[in-house]
């Protein structure tokens, strides 16, 4: 039974660190080769983003994006969740208050989902709020929402919100509201990042209560707080998110040399709490993806 089973999405790698990071996937091969491990030890969905191969920046490159998918389904049934975050960065000009700075990727909303669009995965991770993150502004104008939404719907892939504070979920509900965002909507509670809801058993009880009735959802926590945040999650039976975009230790002190790695200690959470993760199978039938 589903109530018995818990989706387990690993974020291969994010848009921080670069070859100076030890063990983190770079290069297409090591992305989906990652993925596909960690599909052994549980992870029924990959959420993918991509980066320049020789400087390890993060990069909006569709080839890159292809390279990284197609090996995946070469081998796999795993879930592919492509993210849409790339392109909302904002570095003010110090010299200019309307200048972007060094660092900026601000981008049309067509841009941000091309490679979606074309590579249609089952999934796609959709921002629908703003923020101060870490030094920089992250830059998800409703307007810009709504137009990505549009797109990806009129393409039949099924969109993760993805929510950093509680102010957010409510812009999630209008969107439910003005949109046809399948049903059940999925959310992605995205806790402890800079400057965000911190990580905390309080803070996602109050998130998920603001959730609306029947949603499936997920969290996770940055850094030190993933696997409380993992325990936490499946305690009030929700979804879980365990990868190197989000964490990249094992343990304190002790980096983890692969997702692979991170996957089994949330696992070996998950059935200590006498459930099993869930196979790509079985997520599609919970979220009704054909």
């Amino acid at each position: 039974m589903i109530a018995d089973k818990v989706i387990v999405t690993v974020p291969v790698t994010g848009s921080f660190g670069d070859r100076n990071t030890p063990f983190l996937p770079i290069t297409p091969k090591e992305i989906a080769e990652s993925a596909l491990d960690a599909k052994r030890a549980g992870a029924s969905v990959a959420h993918i983003h991509v980066r320049d191969v020789e400087t390890g920046a993060p990069s909006m490159e569709f080839k890159l994006y292809k390279e990284v998918v197609d090996r995946i389904r070469d081998k796999s049934d795993m879930l592919i969740n492509l993210s849409t975050g790339p392109g909302a960065r904002f570095v003010p000009d110090d010299k200019d208050p309307i200048g972007l700075g060094p660092g900026s990727t601000l981008c049309i909303p067509q841009r941000r989902v091309e490679h979606v669009l074309r590579l249609k995965p089952e999934l796609c991770s959709l921002d629908v709020g703003s923020m101060n993150f870490g030094a920089h502004v992250f830059v998800n104008i409703l307007s810009h929402v709504e137009t990505m939404l549009g797109l990806i719907l009129d393409a039949g892939i099924r969109p993760e919100l993805e929510v950093f504070d509680v102010g957010h979920i409510e812009i999630a509900n209008h969107l439910l509201k003005t949109t046809k965002i399948p049903s059940p909507p999925l959310f992605q509670l995205c806790m402890g990042v800079s400057w965000g809801i911190p990580a905390s058993a309080k803070n996602m009880i109050l998130m998920k209560e603001a959730l609306p009735s029947g949603a499936v959802w997920a969290a996770f926590g940055v850094g030190a707080s993933c696997f409380p945040m993992v325990a936490q999650s499946v305690l009030l039976g929700g979804h879980i998110r365990v990868g190197m975009e989000d964490n990249l230790y094992i343990k304190k002190g002790e980096r983890a040399e692969t997702n692979r790695e991170l996957v089994e200690k949330a696992v070996r959470i998950v059935r200590a709490l006498d459930k099993e993760p869930a196979e790509p199978e079985e997520v599609r039938n919970l979220l009704k993806i054909g």
